[in-house]
Parts: C-alpha cells; sequence; structure tokens
C-alpha cells in the first residue's frame, strides 16, 4: 500500500497542474473561511459574515460541510488530469512493464482519491473548529463536538465523487471530455429524477448530494420568510445511513468498474 501511494505521490510532485489545482483548492477554502471573519463597512453599516451565526456549534458543521463541497470540482479536475496523463505520456504502460499490476494501478489511484479526501476532511474541521471557537456563541464540549457526523458524509461524499471522476477519467482518456461526460451526467439525474422520482436517490450524483442537505433554510430568517409566504421548508437536515450506503455502494462499483475497464483495455 506504502509502495502505491508512494508511486502516485510522486507523479503529483512532478506535475505542475495537480500541484497547481491542489494549492487552488486549499487556498480557496482557506480564503473563504477568512474572508467571513473581515468586517466591511458600508457608510455607517458595518458586517461580517461570521457574526451571523454560520460558525456557531453544532450547526457551523453542517453550513461549512456543505459550503466546501462545492469547491471539490477543482480537486475532481486532478482527479480526471491524472488519469487521462497516463495515457498521454504513456506512464501507465510503463508502469505496468514495471511490473505494477492493474490492480495495482487502479488501487493507486483509489488510495490518492482517499488521501484527498481525508486530507480535506482535516483541514475543514480544524479550520471549522478553529473559527467556531473564536465566533460561535456556544462553545461548550458537549455543543462543539455534536453533528460530527457532517464531517464523515463530507468524507463520503468526496470519496465517491472523485471515484466517479477516477472512472470517466480511465473511461474517455481526456480530461475534457470525462467533465462533460460528467455533466451530461448530471443532466440525465436531473431528468431522471423529474420523470421517475422514487429512484432519484439511488443515482449517484444525487445520492452524493443527498449526504448533506442544504442549510441555508436552517437560518431563522428564513424559516420566518417561508412561514409568511406559506411555503414548505425542510425539516430534516440528518446524515441518513441510507445515503451513507447509497454511495459506499457506488465509490465500490467505480473501483471496480475502473479495474475491469482497464483488464480488458489493449495498452
Amino acid at each position: 500500500m506504502l509502495r502505491l501511494i508512494d508511486i502516485e505521490l510522486f507523479k503529483i510532485k512532478h506535475s505542475r497542474s495537480a500541484k497547481v489545482m491542489t494549492i487552488l483548492y486549499f487556498s480557496l477554502f482557506l480564503s473563504a473561511a477568512l474572508l467571513s471573519t473581515i468586517k466591511f463597512s458600508i457608510g455607517s453599516i458595518e458586517f461580517r459574515l461570521a457574526d451571523q451565526g454560520i460558525y456557531n456549534f453544532p450547526f457551523t458543521w453542517h453550513f461549512m460541510s456543505y459550503m466546501v463541497a462545492l469547491l471539490k470540482i477543482i480537486l475532481a479536475i486532478v482527479i480526471v488530469s491524472m488519469m487521462s496523463s497516463e495515457y498521454t505520456h504513456r506512464t501507465i504502460k510503463q508502469n505496468l512493464i514495471d511490473g505494477l499490476s492493474k490492480k495495482e494501478f487502479i488501487l493507486s489511484k483509489f488510495y490518492v482519491v482517499v488521501i484527498y479526501s481525508l486530507v480535506s476532511t482535516i483541514v475543514l474541521f480544524l479550520v471549522v473548529l478553529t473559527l467556531g471557537l473564536i465566533f460561535s456563541d456556544y462553545t461548550e464540549f458537549q455543543i462543539i463536538f455534536r453533528d460530527l457526523e457532517y464531517l464523515g458524509a463530507y468524507f463520503v461524499k468526496l470519496t465517491g465523487f472523485f471515484t466517479l471522476c477516477m472512472f470517466l477519467g480511465l473511461l474517455v482518456r481526456r480530461s475534457a471530455f470525462a467533465l462533460g461526460f460528467l455533466l451530461l451526467l448530471l443532466i440525465a439525474e436531473l431528468i431522471i429524477g423529474h420523470y421517475v422520482p422514487f429512484i432519484e436517490n439511488f443515482t449517484p450524483l444525487n445520492a452524493m448530494s443527498g449526504l448533506i442537505e442544504e442549510p441555508f433554510s436552517r437560518f431563522d430568517a428564513v424559516k420566518t420568510a417561508a412561514k409568511t409566504l406559506d411555503a414548505d421548508i425542510l425539516s430534516d437536515y440528518s446524515v441518513k445511513i441510507s445515503n451513507i450506503i447509497t454511495v459506499l455502494v457506488w465509490t465500490a462499483l467505480f473501483v471496480l468498474g475502473s479495474y475491469k475497464l482497464l483488464k480488458k483495455r489493449d495498452l
């Protein structure tokens, strides 16, 4: 396992695009978090996003997990590029010639996916914990570490999404086409969800999206507006075990599909 990870980290280290996109991802993540702590003045009005309750425990675990997950497309580009470059630079063939089995090749990519997801989750935990301790109105131990299941859902969501990107990158061999295929899959799932709603939660992207429900309707202002307009809002924001299982099954299928695809392909 460590040997396979070393091989992939060596490739990433010597890939300028992978390094740039990885740095960009974490820079945007940290910049967005820090920007929310800056106080802006508009005339006599002072405004700071951090004062609006987004870092209140335990709500912040939900809010920040949802918001940061929107940036996952940046790391998805790294995963897709990583797969397509194997064909462009013929490193996949060289790896196999050097003694790496096709199973080990796929596992090495999957290990990188897990590492990216794990590091992102750890950074999210540290950043939110730090800012929460500074800005939250509630700092009791029991409250701080309540709802940490959103971090688990975040990790599963990223892992599932990145394995999908790994599979698409291997399937079409070109980064732009793989990302285009991802967009087509999203559109297809929206159409399927509209006409066959009972399977909506079981399609891959919808299942991943459903892991962390939108947090905005939990704000008091939104609840008040919805009540005034007599509009329905979400009432259950919990992380559902059924969604976790669905995404984990899709993750396993994407990894297995990648292996089967590589096994049949003539390199």
